[in-house]
């Protein structure tokens, strides 16, 4: 028998809300996408079911489907909407001007993200004026042990939390986690990690922690540098990597952080 105090659930159960939830958190993770009868199977749902839901989030914009391999796929409309956040508006608002200003004097670009489950979300993005730039585009999902952006994301975390989170890259190697935790390491030390891309070879990405008013991290700023082989004015590494500590400083006092926080 239910006690008196126990929420009735069964009363609020809402299936096709569930339906269309289990819809969209299938395909955040599924890059590639799916056909109606993968999703089907995968979430044990009858072809019918899962289609009238699809048209319903095809028709509202949070889904796409290719005509040709007739896939199905997470739309950036979840990532427009989480964008009008205030924590996340604020965040991007101040920072947009400053990374503009770093781009350009670094001619590199710069990036900032946010920790979303066991990846980094890029939710801000700059490149420089040159020709020749290696960026990562505005609302990629990148797994956090293979980025430099994740481990100052996650550099104030207790070991057994940082562990939690990393254990949901499936595919990370054991050389992939001994770099991420180098940087880790580097993070809590100095406040700023330059590590190689385990991406992209020849490219050190260099991250700094965004701090808010409270003193805890709310997102990384990210430099994928690259040193152009032509002869040029660019700065060097460790000049990147000071001008880099400099702006994310400079954010996170905009964003209320103390300096003796930082």
């Amino acid at each position: 028998m239910k006690s008196k105090t126990e929420p009735n659930v069964e009363k609020y159960n809402a299936p096709a809300l569930s339906k269309g939830l289990d819809i969209l958190e299938l395909l955040a993770t599924k890059s590639e996408g799916m056909k109606k009868s993968e999703i089907a199977t995968e979430l044990k749902r009858s072809i019918s079911e899962i289609f009238r839901m699809l048209v319903v989030l095809t028709d509202r914009g949070y889904v796409g489907i290719d005509p040709l391999s007739e896939k199905y796929t997470l739309t950036l409309k979840m990532f427009e909407q989480a964008h009008k956040n205030p924590p996340i508006k604020r965040l991007t608002n101040v920072a947009a001007h400053l990374m503009a200003d770093l781009a350009v004097r670094l001619n590199q670009s710069v990036h900032l993200a946010i920790l979303y489950g066991s990846n980094i979300l890029v939710i801000a993005q700059n490149d420089p004026p040159g020709n020749n730039v290696t960026s990562v585009r505005l609302g990629a999902r990148v797994p956090i042990t293979l980025t430099a952006s994740g481990a100052a994301l996650i550099s104030q975390m207790p070991q057994h939390q940082r562990a939690e989170i990393c254990a949901g890259v499936e595919f990370a190697t054991h050389d992939h986690n001994k770099v991420f935790e180098e940087s880790v390491d580097q993070v809590i030390t100095t406040g700023v990690c330059v590590s190689p891309s385990m991406v992209i070879a020849g490219v050190q990405n260099i991250s700094v922690p965004i701090l808010d008013y409270s003193g805890l991290v709310v997102a990384s700023l990210t430099i994928p540098y690259i040193q152009r082989l032509i002869s040029t004015n660019d700065p060097d590494l460790d000049q990147a990597k000071t001008a880099l500590a400099e702006t994310g400083k400079n954010i996170s006092i905009r964003l209320g952080a103390g300096v003796s926080t930082l």
